[in-house]
């Protein structure tokens, strides 16, 4: 048996995707319509039970301060008041990140950034209808 058409030595394949920096590692976003699986972002989930678990913490007496609250976990009281700003969130905005449907630009860097504490004002509006 012989072949009339040769094999080509190289087969090149198009797969149309980015790669974007998100939370310190290298993700692939796929294109618009493209269908992708809900992964939950585990750095923004932790540091959201943490947030709440030290609000519930703080408000049920078991640490009075938050130097305390810091101390008896051994971290900076600064990194403790700016996560627990991260209850203030929009109960949606919660949701989503535990859903895993949250968009590539929310990462924990960001959420630690000052943000308004009204819910309606966290909600990034398109009004140029």
């Amino acid at each position: 048996m012989t072949r009339t058409t040769p094999i080509p030595d190289i087969v090149t394949i198009h797969v149309p995707f980015r790669i974007i920096k998100r939370g310190g590692r290298k993700e692939m976003v796929l294109p618009a319509g493209v269908s992708q699986q809900r992964k939950n972002d585990n750095t923004l989930v932790k540091a959201l039970a943490r947030a709440f678990r030290w609000k519930r913490m703080l408000e049920s007496g078991e640490a009075t301060t938050i130097a305390e609250l810091a101390e008896r976990e051994g971290i900076a009281v600064s990194y403790v008041t700016r996560l627990l700003r991260l209850t203030l969130l929009a109960p949606d905005i919660v949701e989503t990140i535990l859903d895993g449907r949250q968009g590539p630009e929310v990462t924990l860097a960001r959420l630690m950034e000052p943000f308004p504490v009204e819910w309606e004002a966290q909600v990034p509006r398109d009004d140029k209808q």
